[in-house]
């Protein structure tokens, strides 16, 4: 995988493209793809939203939508025969008179910060339109845009990274006004399963959890009161722990948690532990095991202090013929805090060794 385990976001090596504005016979896309269009980098149009897919040497590929910066497709090759790719993310189209807004994929989260049992605003609202700020390469083995939104005081640059086998999301927050500002952050993905009772998550042995909601988001299946819904197990029940109330704190003592039945929880040092001069921390990384495909996909984690895990349960059938389960980084228990001048980072890297 290409260095982005350092964290620091590369400098492209491209002359930027000039801001004038495109003829009126030209797309946007058009336009973005005479300018930034590389090998193994198109911009093309969906249901009229400009997108840009990413194709790496091996054929894995990443579709992104520009305007409101949503992964809608990861294809990674998980088998060595020509046609061995798989879509690993769960996402619902945008249809009908609210075309704008697909659901599922990798969606990035930005809300203010509010006190527990209200809901958050988020930062990123429709009118906040992102916008192409960069594109590099690297012989097609890696391919990397750069988006750029400003809201308010904030300075938002979120980067999508492919590699043969990984892709990565990371954002880079830079506070540019006077006053501090308090946020709820998340790169939160959803993954498409073959079997309801197939799928799974290990490495996260020896952790804490608390059941608790997502934070709100354009992009989630799930409505936060959805999520936390209560279901009875039924027949699914073989193997899963039923869900404490929230804010009651469970030590995970087995390697597997099996997602057949609905949860959504949250795994993280609590707070009172934070408090002490030692105490251990989340693993930087887990898997999510999906054994109707025999596929295994490992999650790692930059910046974030939390993860957020849920599983649907029956709830599923609702949303298609497939299972999902929604996961990822986030900083939900205790808010980022930017400071004036200053910048918050943070990433999530997909990666597999299917092959």
């Amino acid at each position: 995988m290409a260095s982005l385990l350092s964290f620091s976001l590369p400098k492209p090596n491209i002359i930027k493209a000039s801001t004038s504005s495109p003829a009126t016979t030209i797309s946007i896309a058009e336009n973005l793809d005479a300018k930034f269009g590389r090998k193994g980098i198109k911009f093309l149009e969906s249901d009229n939203v400009p997108m840009v897919e990413l194709t790496v040497r091996n054929g894995s590929s990443v579709k992104l939508r520009i305007p409101d910066a949503h992964v809608t497709s990861y294809k990674p090759k998980v088998q060595w025969k020509d046609d061995g790719f798989t879509e690993v993310l769960y996402t619902i189209p945008a249809v009908g008179a609210d075309s704008s807004k697909s659901k599922g994929g990798i969606g990035l989260v930005i809300n203010e910060f509010s006190e527990p049992g209200s809901k958050g605003s988020s930062l990123l609202t429709s009118t906040s339109k992102w916008s192409v700020k960069d594109v590099d390469y690297d012989a097609i083995d890696a391919l990397q845009v750069e988006l750029s939104c400003i809201s308010g005081t904030l300075d938002i640059t979120y980067v999508v990274s492919l590699y043969p086998l990984s892709m990565a999301t990371a954002v880079v927050i830079k506070n540019n006004g006077r006053k501090a500002v308090t946020l709820n952050n998340a790169i939160l993905s959803h993954f498409i399963s073959k079997k309801r009772n197939g799928t799974a998550i290990q490495g996260l042995q020896c952790s804490s959890y608390c059941s608790h909601p997502p934070l709100s988001s354009p992009f989630a299946i799930l409505s936060p009161a959805e999520a936390m819904k209560t279901e009875s197990p039924g027949w699914f029940s073989f193997g899963s722990e039923p869900e404490d109330k929230r804010d009651s704190w469970t030590l995970q003592d087995v390697p597997f948690t099996t997602l057949n039945n609905k949860l959504s929880r949250v795994y993280a040092v609590p707070l009172k532990e934070r408090l002490k001069g030692f105490y251990n921390t989340l693993p930087s990384k887990f898997e999510i095991i999906d054994q109707g495909r025999e596929l295994v996909f490992r999650v790692v984690r930059m910046g974030f202090e939390d993860i957020y895990l849920s599983s649907p349960g029956s709830l599923s059938e609702k949303y298609g013929k497939y299972y999902f389960i929604c996961t990822g980084l986030a900083s939900i228990l205790e808010p980022v805090i930017v400071k004036p001048g200053e910048d918050w980072r943070g990433a999530q890297v997909i990666e597999h060794d299917n092959l």
